[in-house]
């Protein structure tokens, strides 16, 4: 089995991507969602993520609330590093588990891994996709998505490796500017490629 790694910027178009993957039938699995199961209430994460960050980032439902923790780790890279630091490893090995539970004639699977190259884990996948767009298109879109104001977008930009480093790379970049139509066309050919390869 070939094991890619989708990865990308903030607000790059990784999901649209990962859904257009996903909707060809091809295995899906998303770190985001990874990360949230680690570190939800009870776990050994979300109790390190309290002892290092405090109980103020912690909502009355008894989650960490996510707004108030990026706003600390965002402005402050040893806070951010911290927080990667217990993070990470959890989420890490359960792509592991996941692609181990794939059944052994799956020709390829995707995991989307939005640090993938920050946290230095590219060689752990046999291919690496980037899904890519001008790092102002990418401001404008986390200020739409998230309700942030233009320099706490660039913040939360400036945070990642630059795109165009991610895009010299990679292995295939997928283009999110166009249509969401188009998008899924370029999917579609990085499919192609993947099967043919295979």
């Amino acid at each position: 089995m070939v094991r890619v790694a989708l990865t990308g910027g903030i607000a790059s178009g990784k999901s649209h991507v990962l859904a257009a993957f996903a909707a060809r039938d091809v295995p899906t699995i998303d770190a985001d969602l990874l990360a949230h199961e680690v570190v939800a209430r009870g776990t050994e994460a979300a109790q390190a993520i309290e002892r290092r960050f405090g109980s103020g980032i912690i909502g009355v439902d008894g989650e960490i609330n996510r707004r108030k923790l990026g706003a600390v780790v965002f402005n402050d890279a040893g806070a951010r590093r911290d927080l990667e630091a217990i993070v990470h490893p959890a989420v890490y090995s359960a792509i592991r588990r996941w692609f181990e539970m794939l059944p052994a004639s799956t020709p390829f699977a995707v995991a989307d891994i939005p640090l993938l190259y920050e946290t230095r884990h590219e060689s752990d996948f046999d291919v690496v996709v980037v899904a890519a767009c001008e790092p102002d298109e990418q401001i404008r879109r986390v200020m739409t998505r998230d309700g942030l104001t233009e320099a706490e977008a660039r913040s939360r930009v400036a945070a990642q490796l630059p795109i165009g480093e991610k895009v010299n790379r990679a292995d295939y970049v997928v283009w999110t500017t166009g249509t969401q139509a188009e998008t899924s066309g370029k999917v579609e050919d990085v499919i192609g490629r993947l099967t043919s390869a295979g």
